[in-house]
């Protein structure tokens, strides 16, 4: 029994219940405009009521599901909000004037319903914090891994533009300040969210000290970007690694391509601190890909080994999307319980169980051979 114990590992989760603040509301009287008019009349269009998919319900199942099935090692730490200025590192000024503009205000702020209630900015500055909390805490020292559980997501906001549910990059700002405050000089930032991220492509695009790994849903699929050939520019020129698949790829699709191409790239990078935005919506539940449970650990597995290896076990996963509240507060158990030290399962092909299990009921039923008495 105290052979057991000690397998157990420090993990952290970074929180702040300001980020459940941010909850647009469909139905709510938004700024008046021509992106407006347009969104009603898309919203108008649908056969069903919408609401918006990002809200704080997603939060709070994962925070319920990790309370009626806590995991040894795992302890809660609080957030904060980031500053300016470290926003600043990844976002233009005039766009950071626009977004605080709209401090206690509703608006849309894309075509694709990207919008902010009164209590949103606040929500998006404490997410990027939180973020940079976490990666602080991992590079201190003072917890083996962590996870930021924050909301909005960040992955799809570009230096000059919020899209896909995302204000400001949390991923990103983490990695920009431990490269100016916490002295990480090569940061790799692992994407599996099933949607490309868009935004933290932009940001590093050429920079040669940042390797972002992205495997995601291909285009056409939201939000279009993150092809093969996409691989940075300048003397970042080969640190943006795409892998786009196909809809209803799963399990050992990502797992060929981490296991192929991600630990000999991360091996040939060498990083100093390995990042990780997190998305849950590749699980079939959300109806983008097929990963399962069993694969997000198995991932959670392979990265960890990769921390462990090359960066002093540095490693802080940031959330990002997965929209049914189920699969979602399970994969996030799922990658919790790997990092706290727990077994990293062999993830099978869906159904092949249950085949072979009727394949010994059935197959005696259609051959002449005599059952051994």
């Amino acid at each position: 029994m105290e052979l057991a114990v000690a397998e157990y590992k420090d993990v952290t989760v970074f929180y702040d219940e300001r980020v459940l603040n941010h909850a647009p509301d469909v139905n709510a009287a938004f700024l008046p405009g021509r992106l407006d008019k347009r969104i009603r009349g898309i919203l108008a269009g649908l056969n069903v009521q919408w609401k918006y998919p990002e809200h704080p319900g997603r939060i709070e199942a994962i925070l319920e599901l990790l309370r009626q099935e806590p995991i040894r090692g795992v302890r809660f730490e609080p957030g904060k909000a980031a500053t300016r200025e470290q926003l600043a590192r990844v976002h233009t000024t005039s766009y950071l004037d626009d977004v605080f503009s709209l401090r206690d205000k509703n608006a849309w702020l894309d075509v694709d319903t990207t919008a902010v209630s009164p209590g949103s900015i606040e929500a998006a500055e404490v997410a990027a914090g939180t973020a940079v909390a976490a990666v602080e805490a991992v590079v201190s020292g003072s917890t083996e891994s962590a996870f930021a559980l924050v909301r909005p997501p960040g992955h799809h906001a570009e230096p000059v533009r919020a899209r896909g549910f995302c204000l400001l990059n949390n991923v990103a700002v983490a990695a920009a300040h431990a490269q100016a405050e916490l002295g990480c000089k090569r940061i790799l930032i692992i994407d599996w969210d099933a949607h490309h991220g868009n935004g933290t492509q932009d940001i590093f695009w050429a920079d040669p000290h940042v390797m972002f790994f992205d495997i995601h849903r291909a285009s056409p699929f939201y939000p279009g970007s993150g092809n093969l050939q996409d691989v940075g520019a300048g003397l970042g020129e080969g640190t943006t690694v795409n892998v786009p698949i196909p809809g209803g790829a799963g399990d050992v699709a990502y797992l060929k391509a981490l296991n192929e191409i991600l630990v000999p790239a991360a091996e040939y990078f060498k990083p100093d601190l390995i990042l990780v935005s997190a998305g849950f919506d590749a699980h079939w539940y959300d109806l983008a890909l097929n990963v399962s449970f069993e694969g997000f650990a198995a991932m959670t597995g392979i990265v960890q080994s990769l921390a462990d290896r090359l960066c002093e076990g540095r490693l802080a996963f940031v959330l990002e999307g997965g929209y049914n509240t189920e699969s979602l507060a399970h994969g996030v158990r799922a990658v919790l319980d790997v990092l706290a030290g727990g077994p990293v399962p062999e993830p099978k092909v869906c159904g092949i169980e249950e085949v072979e299990e009727a394949i010994a009921f059935h197959l005696s039923a259609f051959s002449d051979e005599l059952p051994d008495e």
